[in-house]
């Protein structure tokens, strides 16, 4: 596919029975504009200027390529593949969560198991935001051509000033714990503070956590035994605009996320021009190789994110590196000509 028609690209994500507000991308909305940020799968939409869906009826309205998202029993995405193939639509699929986890917890049930099969095989193609979902989707269409599934990863609107959240005036300090649940165990939450708080002990830096779960989450970090008032909680739901500015106040983001999801805290990181350290997610692989976790042990994780802290160089050095990564392979420019490529083969 030529540039130029890469440019006049637009797709459809389509969220059959979805909760998230109908939204067209006429243009990239700055930060607190629009009914959702242009992230994760709404930024597929938002990168070819297309729209996001969850009434298959106005998906077939915009005349263009669908990515139809797999969601909860699966049921609606089913119903909305026939519809959408019976009016010539090209679809390719996902699943909605694409952690190995969240894979493993949707797939466990026998009728939703049964409906994936069929659905990954009816589809046009496959749209993986991670290479391990790239290589599941690969092996249940088997008998498909490999070119029908692609990875190709959730854009972050790097290349657009108002989405730039560093705060070259302001000294950063301290460290962002980038996980939040204690429940989930290849989340590594609890080792993460953990870390964090060694850190905090070594540095004197300040640790900041995200707990949602109010006196249940306060209790369990008061069991850590952080130095006095070097912990600092946001216990509110916040707009992603206030959260990103939140992040960007700090030195690094932390976590041990070992889900191999698609990366949503380092693409925080990347719009914040802050360092990650730690986690195995897509982004976190491309945009920060020689901080993530994959490879490396807690310990080594530690080490990386002590350097960090000591080392203003080092630390610039790495957000320099990952804005050039992110560019060339994650900007919205870069994967809607990825998408472009992408859905032209599939007409073939």
């Amino acid at each position: 596919m030529t540039s130029q028609s890469a440019e006049d690209f637009r797709l459809t994500v389509l969220n059959p029975g979805g909760r998230d507000p109908e939204q067209q991308f006429h243009d990239l909305p700055a930060p607190g504009e629009g009914a959702h940020p242009p992230i994760n799968f709404h930024a597929f939409a938002a990168c070819t200027l297309g729209a996001f869906h969850f009434n298959p009826r106005h998906a077939i309205a915009e005349e263009t390529p669908v990515l139809l998202l797999l969601r909860s029993d699966f049921l609606a995405s089913e119903r909305a593949l026939h519809d959408l193939k019976k009016q010539g639509r090209i679809v390719a699929v996902s699943l909605k969560e694409t952690g190995l986890h969240q894979i493993a917890q949707q797939l466990r049930d026998r009728a939703k198991l049964s409906r994936f099969m069929k659905i990954a095989v009816q589809a046009d193609g496959c749209i993986a935001t991670t290479p391990e979902a790239a290589e599941i989707y690969q092996r249940v269409r088997s008998k498909c051509d490999p070119v029908t599934v692609s990875f190709i990863p959730t854009p972050y609107p790097i290349e657009d000033e108002r989405w730039n959240f560093s705060s070259p005036t302001a000294e950063p300090s301290g460290i962002f714990v980038g996980t939040r649940e204690w429940d989930v165990p290849s989340r590594n939450h609890f080792a993460a503070v953990l870390v964090a708080r060694q850190l905090c002990e070594a540095t004197g830096e300040p640790v900041t956590v995200v707990n949602l779960d109010g006196s249940k989450g306060r209790r369990l970090l008061d069991e850590l035994g952080f130095p006095q008032r070097k912990l600092q909680l946001i216990e509110k739901w916040k707009s992603y605009p206030d959260y990103l500015r939140d992040v960007a106040r700090h030195k690094i983001v932390l976590q041990l996320d070992r889900s191999h999801v698609p990366g949503q805290v380092a693409g925080d990181t990347l719009l914040c021009r802050v360092a990650c350290a730690g986690g195995d997610g897509t982004i976190e692989r491309i945009a920060f190789p020689k901080t993530c976790d994959e490879g490396r042990t807690i310990e080594d994780i530690a080490s990386t994110a002590l350097d960090l802290l000591q080392n203003a160089d080092l630390r610039a050095a790495i957000v320099t590196e990952s804005q050039e990564r992110a560019l060339e392979r994650l900007s919205f420019q870069a994967v809607r000509s990825q998408l472009a490529d992408f859905f032209a083969s599939l007409e073939q």
